[in-house]
């Protein structure tokens, strides 16, 4: 065994496993969160059947044909977000205040007076429709014979017989642009986090976890970013019975994730060198940290088609549907390893960089991919009805399907990560309800729910499946089903109307170091996980001028 650590420089061109995303990347970019109006939210975003709010420009945009005047709003919020990441040995708390915009709009009503089209309108609004921003961090006092190690040990073996030399720098050869090797095993082999052992009993690379290693894991993930919607809508109402509506969706996204994953193994299974001869495996202290960023951003459109059909006054029916998102993507990206490596028998020594900078990486500055993505489709129905003359009650239900997938600049489709999406992901269902109490002309108090379920299959929430990642990132997370309880007041005054939303959301997820191996008996292990829990305090205004 013979090692060189080099860092490497990385272009375009790059190979899927390298550069583009995974279908847990794909899911993380597609989830939606309840945002508008202060109305909206405070009833539960129900507003499929309701129409008539800034909001439903990008929910319904039948909605928009149910004004009969002119509107212009702006919705501001101030969101406490509380995450929670617990493991067997120790729960981590972290707390962040966002202030943002939720929402402005603007809808122009036209009277065509005419008893069949009597109005037609035009709007256009900005709303933030999911927001990133979440802290993990946590640890195992003991791995209990699991090593990131021995996962990419694993993949590297899972990739067919791969001579050490490809992963080794060369005249004129680079292992991260001129071979297809996955870069978490080129990376760790540079880094001695994995090792040839000589292909002994048909295993070409061995991880550090081994018979008799012990040690702990810790991890720190920060993400941030947000997607934002602009709409363009145009809609009208027939008889004031049918109401229509078709909208344009432009999407701005953006996303980033600082990472790092590090364990400290004693007795661990280690490279060294006894008086300059080559490197064999013998036992020793084992201290690495895997360090990663990712920046995802781009832009792409959507399509809205919405009609809501009021057959008596006191009752209505709308029904919403939504074409995928298409988005042109670019990530930016960037990966390393620091290490020491400590033999227990001093004859033995390792070739360690003294300087931390010095340790391998897969680039020498910011490297950069270009691709295609597609969101879910969606499609909701809802139910309305007015009870008395002051009191409103509303129901939605709304599908969004799992046909996610990623292609490159050309439109070629990448079937692997497709596949991936149909094994991990399934259709989620959402369940929002909302009331509304006018207590007098001018005052109305609200309140809303919303029921989400979990995007991901049983067998891949329960370590059933391998879960696939790209890059250099091992870790990924999975959402369990989400909740929102909301109440709010509003008044109105002759023109002007303030509201103001009171919204609590909780999700619990799950958080994966690295993925259960399944694919090698010898180096078989479960993963590494924590449950988070995410509890949002969001405190919604909203005003408005109608005209």
């Amino acid at each position: 065994m013979n090692k060189l650590i080099i860092a490497a420089t990385i272009g375009a061109g790059l190979p899927l496993l390298a550069s583009a995303q995974a279908a847990v990347d794909l899911a993380n970019l597609s989830q939606l969160d309840l945002s508008g109006t202060a109305r909206y939210m405070s009833m539960g975003g129900a507003f499929t059947a309701l129409g008539g709010d800034l909001s439903t420009l990008n929910n319904n945009p039948a909605g928009i044909g149910v004004y009969r005047s002119s509107e212009v709003g702006l919705t501001l919020s101030l969101m406490n977000r509380n995450t929670e990441t617990s493991t067997a040995d120790v729960t981590d708390k972290h707390n962040k205040t966002l202030f943002r915009a939720n929402n402005f709009g603007y809808v122009g009503s036209f009277n065509l007076y005419n008893n069949t089209t009597p109005f037609i309108n035009f709007g256009a609004s900005y709303s933030r429709v999911a927001s990133f921003d979440r802290i993990m961090s946590g640890g195992w006092g003991n791995m209990n014979g699991s090593s990131l190690s021995n996962y990419i040990a694993a993949m590297t073996n899972s990739e067919g017989d791969i001579p050490s030399s490809d992963m080794q720098f060369g005249d004129r050869y680079n292992p991260y642009l001129d071979s297809n090797i996955p870069w978490l095993s080129i990376l760790a082999y540079n880094g001695y986090v994995i090792n040839d052992n000589g292909n002994a009993d048909g295993v070409i690379y061995s991880g550090l976890m081994g018979q008799g290693t012990y040690g702990t894991g810790e991890f720190k993930t920060r993400e941030k970013g947000h997607v934002d919607e602009y709409n363009i809508t145009f809609g009208g109402n027939v008889m004031n019975v049918f109401y229509y509506g078709i909208g344009v969706g432009i999407t701005d996204l953006d996303y980033k994730q600082y990472s790092y994953y590090q364990e400290n193994l004693s007795d661990a299974y280690i490279a060294a060198s006894k008086n300059g001869a080559d490197y064999e495996i013998v036992n020793g202290r084992a201290d690495y940290r895997l360090s990663n960023f990712l920046h995802s951003s781009g832009s792409g459109f959507n399509l809205k088609f919405g009609v809501i059909f009021k057959p008596v006054n006191q009752f209505r029916i709308g029904l919403s549907v939504h074409t995928p998102t298409w988005y042109n993507m670019t990530d930016t990206y960037y990966g390393g390893i620091d290490y020491k490596y400590t033999p227990n028998d001093p004859a033995y020594s390792i070739n360690q960089p003294e300087n931390p900078s010095d340790a391998p990486i897969t680039n020498d500055g910011t490297s950069w991919h270009d691709y295609h993505m597609r969101t879910p489709w969606r499609m909701s129905v809802g139910m309305a009805g007015v009870i008395g003359n002051n009191v409103i009650v509303s129901a939605d239900y709304e599908y969004r399907g799992n046909n996610m997938s990623v292609s490159d600049v050309d439109g070629n489709e990448y079937k692997d990560v497709s596949s991936d999406v149909k094994t991990y992901y399934k259709g989620v269902h959402t369940l929002r309800l909302g009331a509304e109490f006018r207590v007098t002309p001018q005052l109305s108090l609200r309140a809303g729910y919303v029921y989400q379920t979990s995007p991901v299959k049983t067998e891949a929430a329960n370590d059933g499946v391998m879960i696939w990642t790209a890059g250099t990132i091992p870790s990924y997370t999975f959402n369990k089903e989400t909740q929102y309880v909301s109440v709010g007041a509003g008044y109105k005054f002759k023109r002007f109307y303030v509201d103001f939303a009171y919204v609590n959301r909780q999700r619990k997820s799950t958080f994966h170091a690295y993925t259960p191996i399944l694919v090698d008996q010898a180096l078989d292990q479960a993963s590494p996980s924590a449950s988070v829990s995410a509890r949002d305090n969001e405190f919604v205004l909203s005003v408005g001028y109608k005209f």
